[in-house]
């Protein structure tokens, strides 16, 4: 078979590891090919081939071989439905079987080609671990590593000052990153998108824990909202709708309320994406690459893998299109973060 491969979405730690064993678990017996920056290549009918020769050295490389697009939807493309042009391509070129490398996003589109008959298996991709059906996607560790460290330096300078330091992490409608990176860089407040948090309460309970430790660190997620209403803290500040910022907003309001207490944002941002994966998203994407090609030989077809309790599963696509896995009342890292009290509305003293 001919098999064609390609990375759609934002970049992420993991992605190029995903191509390497996707390719090497393919070859000799079949021909692989890469489509350049996803969805785009497509239309765009670039596509070209991928050796052992050219993938063997990627495990701990950053960024994606192949490049990506986070806005190439060929069912939407500049005022147009190119969907026609894709099913042309692969027919032209011949590719018989696509894996798709992608978050929900990806997977949506890659869901819509698999009902007009195209050959696909999916590979789950996301820094915020928000797609549904999978328990743990590859980036993902590498961002927590990321919000980790940063928490774990900014404490000697918020400890130098005596300041409250926010730092921002992604997520939009998912609060995995910043629950876990918050956890793991000892963050003295959390807020994440599913749990609205109450202002005057957040800056009651820092007032607390700077009086008590002498500086207090906040993690907060881009999308985290205030409770009471479903307005963000972007359309609360004027109108804007796109999100990345809270961090220095609420760095403003906590500002207003603390009195002589400086309070300092820090926005990490692609900072999460970038770099070299851990080693434990180094094995996730290896894992994924495998199972992805296991897929293409068994002849399963319209699936994603996925990994559900440390095994790796295969989900039909139409249970994952267009769904979104969010942190589930109850789960027992929010019990965690409430017990320690470090959680949105549960953020009370401490002993």
């Amino acid at each position: 078979m001919k098999i064609a491969v390609l990375t759609g979405g934002g970049d992420c730690p993991g992605l190029n590891a995903v191509i390497r064993a996707v390719t090497l678990s393919l070859l000799p017996e079949h021909e692989v090919f890469g489509v350049e920056r996803g969805f785009w290549g497509l239309v765009q009918r670039r596509l070209r081939p991928l050796d052992a020769a050219a993938v063997r050295d990627l495990l701990d490389e950053g960024g994606t071989l192949l490049g990506t697009h986070n806005r190439a939807d060929p069912f939407h493309w500049e005022g147009r439905d190119a969907s026609g042009e894709v099913l042309h391509c692969l027919a032209e070129q011949g590719v018989e079987a696509l894996v798709v490398i992608g978050g929900d996003g990806s997977l949506t589109i890659a869901e819509r080609f698999a009902r007009l008959g195209v050959k696909i298996v999916g590979v789950p991709k996301t820094i915020d671990n928000d797609i549904e059906g999978n328990e743990r996607s590859f980036g993902f560790d590498s961002a927590v590593a990321v919000v980790a460290d940063a928490l774990v330096r900014l404490k000697t300078t918020a400890r130098s000052h005596g300041r409250v330091m926010v730092v921002e992490t992604m997520g939009r409608d998912a609060g995995w990153i910043a629950l876990e990176g918050g956890l793991a860089g000892g963050a003295d407040a959390i807020l994440i998108p599913e749990r609205p948090f109450d202002l005057e309460q957040l800056a009651s309970s820092l007032r607390e824990r700077v009086a008590r430790q002498g500086h207090a660190l906040v993690c907060v997620a881009e999308g985290a909202t205030l409770a009471g209403g479903t307005q963000s803290w972007q359309q609360l500040a004027g109108g804007v709708t796109r999100l990345g910022g809270v961090g220095a907003l609420l760095a403003h309001e906590l500002g207003q309320r603390l009195g002589e207490t400086e309070v300092r944002a820090t926005l990490l941002g692609h900072l999460q994406r970038g770099g070299a994966p851990t080693a434990f998203d180094r094995v996730l994407s290896t894992r994924f690459g495998v199972a992805a090609a296991r897929c293409v030989r068994e002849g399963v077809f319209g699936v994603t893998v996925a990994l559900q309790g440390d095994r790796c599963v295969r989900v039909p696509l139409s249970t994952v299109a267009g769904r979104n896995r969010r942190v589930p009342a109850g789960h027992e890292l929010l019990d965690c973060a409430a017990d320690l009290g470090v959680l949105g509305l549960s953020v009370r003293t401490s002993p």
